[in-house]
């Protein structure tokens, strides 16, 4: 799913973690629909097609595709920022109270805590092999030596 112009291709930023996850188009349409973690059959099956996206972006040389990929799945296990882990802490993913604004108290034993961890540690395992995944290092090289080369020719434009 190559983007059409080099424009659309380089106004992507990898940022951190998984920001941008939600917003850039027509990447997140196509992994959001996959996106699942309610029970641990769901995260499997969800971690599984998500990765396997990743590897199909990568046989296609598409960087951003695989990062938008490795973002969905990042999003769904690493603690204090993820939705996973966010519904093993608390009961019902709230994390603040809605009056006050302050943390809830992190909760181990309600009724999914079990469920929503072992969601959460299966994307954590998919994560790990996206982030060593040897193509994905070498596109991800590839991408931000020719973003840096754009930007600096954009400015010269300016």
């Amino acid at each position: 799913m190559l983007l059409d112009s080099n424009a659309e291709r380089m106004a992507y930023r990898i940022g951190r973690g998984e920001q941008g996850v939600l917003t850039f188009e027509p990447y997140k349409s196509e992994l959001l629909p996959h996106w699942r973690f309610r029970t641990p059959d769901i995260a499997r099956q969800s971690s599984e097609t998500l990765w396997e996206k990743f590897k199909d972006f990568g046989k296609e040389g598409d960087f951003i595709g695989m990062d938008m990929s490795r973002k969905f799945i990042q999003m769904a296990q690493l603690p204090g920022m993820t939705r996973a882990k966010r519904y093993a802490q608390h009961k019902g993913g709230r994390k603040y109270n809605r009056d006050t604004g302050e943390e809830l108290p992190k909760s181990q034993s309600h009724v999914d805590y079990a469920d929503k961890l072992e969601a959460s540690e299966t994307f954590k395992a998919v994560w790990a092999r996206c982030r060593e995944d040897e193509i994905y290092q070498k596109l991800k090289g590839e991408f931000q030596e020719a973003q840096k080369e754009w930007d600096k020719a954009q400015c010269k434009a300016k």
